[in-house]
């Protein structure tokens, strides 16, 4: 084996070791088609307009899912049924598919976006409520406080 085929061959590996380490950053920053997170943790979500340059501007989302069920409005009343949707069993179609104007779109999305943005973050705020009230009473059950006397009627003297 010559020299510059290793050498090359190592090369490659490495470049191979980068692409796959900078496709698994792009899929953990963006689990979601149309989507993207701001420095600050928030989600956006916006499309470009078919055979223009222009975008329409979808919003911004405390959940990925709600930026991109946002998204996945907008492109289905732009592209129609054949559009490839993050969550396509979760569409909902509630009028004809039109021509509509990119602001009706923008609304719609919007509409959509806000919705499930409220729902998940009420989810998410109940279950860490119930998980912290569970771990409170858990804590107190399995921990007694050593340092305090006993009540005299807890006590087995009775």
């Amino acid at each position: 084996m010559m020299e510059g085929e290793f050498c090359s061959s190592k090369t490659s590996t490495r470049n191979m070791n980068t692409e796959k380490r900078k496709q698994g950053q792009q899929q953990e920053k963006k689990p979601y088609k149309g989507i993207r997170m701001r420095k600050w943790g928030k989600w956006v979500a916006e499309i470009r307009e078919p055979n223009k340059r222009s975008r329409i501007w979808l919003g911004s989302y405390t959940t990925p899912i709600a930026a991109a069920r946002a998204y996945d409005t907008a492109v289905f009343y732009l592209r129609g049924p054949s559009a490839r949707l993050n969550f396509p069993e979760l569409i909902f179609q509630d009028d004809d598919l039109r021509d509509m104007s990119a602001a009706s779109i923008r609304k719609k999305a919007t509409e959509v976006g806000a919705r499930v943005d409220a729902l998940q973050t009420a989810l998410h705020t109940s279950q860490s409520q119930s998980q912290s009230e569970s771990n409170s009473t858990t804590r107190s059950s399995e921990k007694p406080d050593l340092n305090k006397y006993p009540n005299p009627e807890s006590s087995d003297e009775d």
